[in-house]
């Protein structure tokens, strides 16, 4: 991905999906109204979150095969862009919460497991923080990294599917997908889960760029 090509795309497909998801039709649904416009920001956000974490345990495990720092470096960059788009998707789901639900937050699964999910990352942050040796602190922090993802996966994924819960697709509601995904949002949902994937990628490339750099000037 050393070409502009994808850079351009992923620009063009969140403009596309924003001016999209602002004027193009949605259904009309009970509650949600206008709101269900906020799939298209709210979701997508935590489809990059979920490819950025899932790069950075990669680089996790590509770290400890052969303990090249530079897979550390990438893992850090990947996961704090990957925690910068979960906040942006924690965000603007409290916001949609707030006119659908009447709140913030309430008590449910998915809400409670993203909570614990940032935490868990939270705690791989200041993990890397607390750990002077330099070696140690990247064979530490890529084992948590991965057992990370692994309870990432089960907070937002596994549980609240087997609970009630008011998300779309958990708890025995149906999905967006089943009953008012239709086709002219398909045409702005997908861009814009490919375009915030894109942006997330680029972000966390700069991002690796400032680590190696500041890698660099520590240990020269």
């Amino acid at each position: 991905m050393q070409s502009k090509w994808w850079k351009i795309l992923g620009i063009l497909l969140i403009l596309y999906s924003i001016i999209g998801g602002l004027l193009f039709p949605v259904p009309q649904l009970n509650i949600l109204n206008e709101t269900i416009r906020n799939l298209y920001f709210h979701v997508t956000m935590w489809f990059s979150m979920i490819f950025l974490m899932l790069f950075s345990m990669i680089q996790s495990i590509r770290f400890l095969n052969g303990f090249d720092k530079t897979r550390d470096l990438k893992a850090e960059a990947y996961a704090s862009t990957g925690m910068f788009m979960g906040l942006l998707g924690l965000l603007t789901g409290m916001i949609w919460a707030q006119f659908t639900w009447g709140t913030f937050w309430v008590n449910d699964p998915k809400l409670n497991g993203t909570a614990v999910t940032m935490l868990i990352y939270l705690a791989y942050f200041i993990l890397r923080n607390s750990v002077e040796n330099e070696d140690s602190r990247a064979r530490v922090s890529a084992i948590y990294n991965i057992l990370a993802f692994v309870m990432m996966i089960v907070f937002i994924g596994v549980l609240p599917r087997m609970t009630d819960s008011l998300h779309p697709g958990n708890g025995g509601n149906p999905a967006f997908g089943n009953y008012d995904l239709n086709s002219s949002m398909r045409m702005v949902f997908y861009p814009a889960v490919i375009g915030w994937i894109l942006l997330g990628i680029w972000v966390a490339q700069l991002r690796y760029r400032v680590k190696t750099l500041e890698f660099n000037k520590e240990n020269s």
